[in-house]
């Protein structure tokens, strides 16, 4: 595993059509996941949030990569602010301390 942090600060990725943003997620992390390279952490803050949580289309994806090592973090103050936090299906509730530890690891970080 590469030591690169993946964010996702809002539902999809890229500005515009939230439906865009989300097939455009589930494609990306399809593609990521049948990568060998993987990175160690992926952080989903703001409306990234709504990705790990029941009705997500790219659950199933993110649960795979779970298993193959990739650690998931939510925002925990985020799920709440969305009412979602019960609705979390992968990954761990975590602090925004947890992430800005994560950044400071990270050889790279990505934002999408």
């Amino acid at each position: 595993m590469k030591n690169i942090l993946i964010q996702f600060t809002q539902n999809g990725m890229g500005r515009g059509s939230e439906e865009l943003g989300v097939v455009l997620a589930t494609n990306y992390l399809n593609l990521l996941s049948q990568e060998d390279d993987l990175p160690r952490f992926i952080a989903f803050y703001n409306g990234g949030v709504k990705l790990v949580c029941s009705k997500s289309p790219v659950i199933d994806i993110l649960k795979a990569l779970e298993a193959k090592g990739v650690n998931l973090v939510a925002c925990k103050t985020c799920l709440n602010h969305f009412g979602i936090l019960d609705k979390m299906q992968v990954g761990i509730a975590g602090t925004m301390m947890d992430i800005i530890d994560l950044q400071k690891k990270a050889d790279k970080v990505i934002s999408l």
